[in-house]
């Protein structure tokens, strides 16, 4: 739809989805280079402002996950949240387009999340005891709970990668409105909604994250 207005529609549509997926890799690694370039006690600037979010990150992910566990998994989670809003917000730029809005995106997000997370439950409980876990805590009913587990979980890659790609594509698509209707009056109340949406998005996929892992790695403590 708004392909034409795009100042790196290059390649077509794979061509411009990867490099804005490259972009919005790109900022967040100049972010991170700016937060850790010079590092002093009391922070300031990038520094104090990334210090911040990663310590929400893991304030939140603890209230989902033990602490030590929080911590293990913060590289991941971390990342996923900064590329994701980055990945969001480019798509606020007029002349450009959110890498979050197509589903290929979110769906390579959400596998990433799917794969990861049954890794790590194989490899801290085994593969015995971790497909076991599906079978559910009464072995009567195991043939029934087997196979809704299995489409329980293979349903959370549909549901993270298009809640994610739903709400973004919405997103632009109201952007793109906007400013076909008003092109030479800033909507700055708009601009600040989807801002808002950028962010809660990039943070319900961090935080369902930290839920599927609390879910694979901690069945001991699901079994009390």
């Amino acid at each position: 739809m708004n392909e034409p207005f795009l100042f790196l529609h290059i390649g077509g549509a794979y061509g411009t989805l990867i490099i804005h997926s490259l972009l919005a890799m790109v900022l967040a690694l100049i972010t991170a280079k700016m937060a850790t370039k010079n590092l002093q006690i009391v922070p300031r600037g990038c520094q104090n402002v990334m210090e911040s979010v990663i310590s929400g990150i893991l304030h939140v992910g603890s209230d989902v996950i033990p602490r030590d566990l929080a911590k293990k998994y913060l590289p991941l989670t971390g990342a996923l949240a900064v590329y994701i809003f980055f990945a969001n917000m480019i798509g606020i730029i007029p002349g450009f387009e959110s890498p979050t809005n197509n589903v290929n995106q979110t769906l390579v997000l959400a596998l990433i999340v799917f794969f990861y997370y049954h890794f790590e439950g194989i490899r801290k409980n085994g593969v015995g005891h971790y497909f076991a876990h599906f079978a559910g805590p009464v072995k009567v009913l195991a043939p029934l709970m087997f196979p809704i587990e299995i489409i329980s979980h293979i349903s959370r890659i549909i549901s993270l990668s298009f809640r994610l790609f739903g709400n973004i594509k919405g997103d632009d698509l109201f952007l793109a409105v906007l400013l076909m209707l008003a092109p030479y009056i800033v909507p700055l109340p708009a601009f600040a909604l989807l801002t808002f949406s950028a962010l809660l998005q990039a943070f319900i996929f961090m935080i369902l994250t930290y839920v599927y892992l609390a879910g694979a790695v901690t069945l001991e403590e699901e079994a009390l």
